[in-house]
């Protein structure tokens, strides 16, 4: 059942990037950083390979993956801002999220401030939900953009890195 889910999500993942290419990064790295759980761990290998194969360029690619990622927090952002925890108590289980997670983040916010974006994005799962407990502390937005950007570029260039190089060490096929 896992091994089936995986199979269409990252087939999910490759048709997008293969289709819209930058802009497919952008859309699935949106949708990863408004709070729904879509491995940002398969989507940047995957624009990756296409670095590989030189269909794409790495530093693009990590621009695209960031981009996306500010796109898909704002609207996360805001939803923290104006429906605060009353919404994680009603559906933060259909994307993973429960109160405790709430208060652990609030937590981080009091003892660390703004800097808990910028190394949020940097961890994996915890990256994908920082902009909402960001909205219910009220971040300023300006400084919520430049940290959500700058801790989320070196991790999408990183994981782009990352499968371009585990691609170039794959044995090739000799022709017959």
């Amino acid at each position: 059942m896992v091994e089936h889910i995986l199979t269409v999500v990252g087939t999910f993942i490759m048709g997008t990037i293969s289709a819209m290419g930058y802009g497919g990064i952008v859309l699935l790295m949106g949708i990863e950083s408004a709070c729904i759980p879509l491995p940002s761990e398969v989507i940047m290998p995957f624009a990756g390979f296409l670095v590989f194969k030189g269909e794409m360029s790495l530093w693009l690619a990590g621009f695209a993956g960031a981009v996306g990622c500010v796109a898909g927090s704002v609207p996360a952002y805001y939803l923290g801002m104006y429906g605060g925890r009353p919404v994680i108590e009603k559906w933060g289980r259909y994307v993973l999220m429960c109160p405790h997670d709430l208060d652990m983040a609030d937590r981080w916010f009091a003892k660390h401030g703004d800097i808990t974006v910028f190394i949020a994005r940097l961890l994996p799962v915890i990256r994908t939900f920082i902009a909402f407990p960001a909205g219910v502390n009220r971040m300023n937005m300006r400084r919520f953009i430049i940290y959500t950007f700058a801790g989320s570029f070196p991790w999408c260039l990183g994981l782009a890195y990352a499968g371009q190089k585990k691609l170039t060490r794959l044995p090739r096929r000799s022709a017959i």
